[in-house]
């Protein structure tokens, strides 16, 4: 609902809430398993662990896209469907890389402090959100920018490279 009243009003906050949400609701998707413990007994079900992740990794890319194209609608129906489609585009990349950062972190307050922290102090005051570096480069990509689009592919692919061998890391002692 919020972000369906705040794509009416103004589609740069609308596209900072969803990217945020997008990150935040795929890594709370992953890092839930190791918060809960649940992880243990799905590890135990299905012992081939890259493959869960990758099953928990697409189910975080559907969730994560199917809520942010419904909170879109206005933005969409208002006029701007290129950023919109620019944004739609962007979200399974953003969403693929949040699950993987979960994967490799395990718990969702220091991922999101990690976070919140990069972007502000490594990305905005060190980068001017203009170097080529994850945040930012989602947020050019958001915007339609092909290159960004390309630099935060790289990102992704680099988390979830990480992300596949930490996977095989000890669940008993998380």
């Amino acid at each position: 609902m919020v972000g369906l009243l705040l794509g009416a009003v103004n589609i740069d906050a609308w596209a900072l809430l969803v990217g945020m949400g997008a990150f935040g609701l795929s890594a709370m998707i992953v890092s839930q398993h190791y918060q809960h413990r649940t992880a243990v007994l799905l590890y135990l079900a299905k012992p081939r662990r890259v493959a869960v992740l990758v099953g928990q990794v697409v189910t975080a890319v559907i969730v994560t896209v199917g809520i942010v194209a419904v909170s879109g609608l206005t933005v969409a129906l208002k006029g701007d469907p290129t950023r919109y489609g620019n944004l739609m585009a962007t979200l399974p990349i953003l969403g693929v890389f949040g699950a993987a950062t979960a994967a490799i972190v395990r718990r969702s307050t220091w991922l999101f402090l990690g976070a919140a922290c990069w972007f502000v102090f490594v990305e905005g005051l060190g980068g001017r959100l203009r170097a080529p570096l994850p945040f930012s480069a989602f947020l050019g990509a958001g915007a339609g920018d092909p290159r960004s689009l390309v630099i935060a592919g790289s990102w992704t692919i680099l988390a979830v490279v990480v992300a596949m061998v930490a996977v095989g890391r000890d669940v008993t002692g998380d």
